[in-house]
């Protein structure tokens, strides 16, 4: 149901797409498909001039709309498997561009906070904002010791104004479910969800601030990229402050030129520095674009530094979306479509009765017009978002994350190719790939492994004698027990059941493979012979060799 607020914005957003000729588009929606005769009889269209391209129309609108809207705009470009490419390269140009609140406004949010004068926390605070967005406006200041920072407020009554059009927006995503064909599988209240978490983790400057810090800690010992310091004792949830840095923007080229910066060696640094990200770190700043970068040329032979700022978008990967994303990478590069729809299968990316070979075949009508050029005139992001949309095909449930990775990768591919056009992304993004992929899927990785879980491993080992006795009595009583749901697995309990005396061997030899393992961890205090292993490790694995051996013997 409608509430008055509701429907008279739902009159002026009307009168917005009458203005810039976009009230058209609604005709061309299945819902009001028959009625379009209507366009005809309504006057503004009679004497209305030629018409801007449709996406140019829809943008100009959200911009009337407000700050909100464009925020939701801003997000919704990055949904290039919900809307056409026109209109998706059209949102991304929407500017996050505010007129600025009163700095007395900002003066007593800031007194609320603290519950005391601006004048004790602050040794100087400049009323003038530096910036203002949708969410939030920043000042500059010092504090007591002299130390210039920033201090970035939240706008008053935007928690209103977001919860109003929230549940307009809501309206219209529902609606579209209802009477657009593809509203069910497309979810477009799923995708009002996403931005109602998004734009209210924004509202929270205590979380903006806790990413900056953990984005500080993974690069503290990089001289490439410099995170500003937050003064956590003067954080608030409607107030950050943080250390104020400068430089030039970074798409300035013409100033990075004149301070002496190397473009090639700084366009190749940011696709490393986003890469060691995702990969070393599974935490990426998901809001890359020119107006969050700035550049501090180096000095005395120093390299150039980035220095990112706004930091309320940040994504992560996990383990498996990491290891599944970097071998996609390794196998596209290596024209292995086969290899790409199989790891898509076994990641639960697409249904598990996905037949590989059509996927195969529909990626590679999608990727070899792409790898038929330089590898350095392909675009990485054009290439997942267009197999992410040829994956939609086979029922691909795309994960958010990898939207913001997809959109994250554009932004750094436009900014690189900006400063050197000839850049190279695959020969940058490299280095701290397989290094990654060493570390993760090589020995170094198992070894690690057998290191971190061996304290757990040897505490739990006196437990395994008493625990496989007890395997082997209730065995014995026949008090071991497989349920089981299928035909199939009740003959295959059958089959387990008659061998319970190799199922005995097989848990003894696991056994005596996990004690191995242990011994050779703890090489350095057993006696050693037969070359550099101990002799536990030699007696175990074989008897573990031997068990084994009777246990797939043939009846």
């Amino acid at each position: 149901m409608m509430t008055p607020g509701q429907l008279m914005r739902v009159l002026v957003i009307q009168r917005i797409l009458i203005r810039h000729g976009a009230d058209e588009l609604l005709f061309t929606t299945p819902l009001l498909r028959s009625l379009q005769f209507l366009l005809y009889l309504l006057p503004w269209n009679w004497f209305r001039n030629k018409r801007r391209p449709r996406a140019e129309r829809i943008r100009a609108v959200i911009e009337d709309l407000g700050p909100i809207f464009v925020k939701f705009g801003q997000i919704l470009s990055t949904r290039r498997d919900l809307l056409p490419d026109d209109i998706a390269e059209e949102l991304a140009k929407l500017q996050d561009a505010v007129p600025p609140f009163a700095g007395a406004t900002a003066r007593r949010i800031v007194e609320r906070s603290f519950q005391k004068p601006v004048a004790e926390i602050f040794a100087h605070f400049d009323e003038t904002p530096l910036a203002s967005a949708s969410i939030a406006q920043v000042h500059a200041a010092s504090v007591a010791d002299g130390r210039d920072v920033i201090v970035k407020v939240v706008r008053p009554g935007i928690r209103r104004v977001i919860e109003h059009d929230l549940g307009l927006m809501y309206l219209v995503a529902g609606m579209a479910e209802r009477y657009w064909p593809r509203g069910r599988e497309l979810k477009p209240t799923g995708v009002v969800a996403e931005f109602e978490k998004t734009i209210l983790d924004e509202l929270d400057l205590l979380r903006e601030a806790a990413n900056a810090s953990q984005l500080r800690r993974n690069f503290r010992d990089s001289d490439r990229i410099y995170v500003a310091e937050i003064h956590w004792e003067l954080c608030r949830r409607d107030v950050m402050v943080m250390e104020r840095i400068s430089g030039i923007r970074i798409d300035d080229v013409g100033a990075l030129t004149a301070a002496g910066v190397d473009l090639k060696q700084l366009a190749e640094d940011g696709v490393r520095i986003f890469f060691t990200q995702v990969f070393r770190d599974h935490f990426f700043h998901a809001d890359m674009h020119p107006g969050n970068l700035f550049v501090r040329p180096g000095v005395g032979g120093r390299p150039a530094q980035y220095l990112p700022v706004d930091f309320g978008i940040m994504g992560s990967l996990s383990a498996v979306d990491q290891r599944y994303l970097a071998e996609n990478f390794r196998a596209f590069l290596r024209r292995d479509y086969r290899r790409v729809a199989e790891l898509h299968v076994e990641s639960g990316w697409v249904p598990k009765d996905t037949r590989v070979d059509d996927f195969e075949f529909a990626i590679r009508t999608v990727c070899e017009p792409i790898f038929d050029r330089p590898l350095r005139r392909i675009s990485f992001g054009q290439l997942l978002l267009r197999l992410f949309q040829t994956a939609q095909r086979f029922h691909m449930k795309i994960l958010p994350q990898l939207l913001l990775l997809q959109k994250t990768l554009v932004n750094i591919e436009g900014i690189g190719r900006q400063l050197y056009p000839d850049l190279d992304l695959w020969a940058a993004a490299q280095p701290p790939l397989e290094q990654w992929m060493s570390e993760r899927l090589g020995p170094r990785r198992m070894v690690r492994t057998v290191r971190e879980e061996m304290p757990r491993w040897a505490a739990r080992l006196p437990q395994l004698p008493a625990m496989l006795m007890q395997i082997v009595e209730k065995t014995r009583a026949g008090e071991l027990e497989l349920r089981t749901r299928s035909e199939q697995l009740e003959q295959l309990g059958g089959e387990l059941r008659r061998g319970n005396g190799r199922l005995v061997l097989a848990v003894i030899a696991c056994g005596c493979l996990i004690g191995a393992t242990v011994l050779l961890g703890l090489g350095g205090h057993a006696p050693r012979m037969l070359g550099a292993l101990p002799l536990g490790t030699w007696l175990l694995g074989g008897l573990a060799l031997a068990l084994v051996a009777l246990a797939v013997r043939p009846d």
